[in-house]
């Protein structure tokens, strides 16, 4: 059986342009970018490798903007972060936690609550 190849080994065998761009969301940091006419020459290896790897690819266009290719499963957690921190109630309920855990005044649980929680 033969490993995927990343989308990096793809262009260095293929000679193509690619590079490693920073990315200015919560990935990972560091996005694969590839040309449109490589991307849908090896569409099927690539939308692995972004679903595997869970890093988002952004595909580059000559003429139009370019776009970002990434997994449903990112996308959700992407999504769900961004409702958090947009969420002024909620960010204020974990500043709030942030302080009363550094103070060492938060909520301990019991024993008992602990053992039911973590199902021991």
């Amino acid at each position: 059986m033969s490993r995927s190849r990343t989308v990096a080994e793809i262009a260095r065998q293929r000679s193509v342009p690619y590079t490693r761009t920073e990315f200015p969301y919560n990935w990972v940091g560091v996005v694969d970018t590839v040309s449109v006419n490589r991307f849908r020459d090896h569409l099927k290896s690539m939308v692995e490798q972004v679903i595997n790897n869970h890093v988002p690819l952004k595909v580059t266009r000559r003429s139009g903007a370019d776009f970002v290719v990434v997994g449903a499963e990112d996308w959700e957690r992407e999504q769900e972060t961004l409702y958090v921190l947009q969420n002024k109630d909620l960010m204020r309920q974990i500043d709030s936690s942030r302080a009363t855990h550094s103070q060492g005044t938060g909520y301990r649980p019991t024993a008992e609550k602990t053992n039911e929680v973590t199902g021991l």
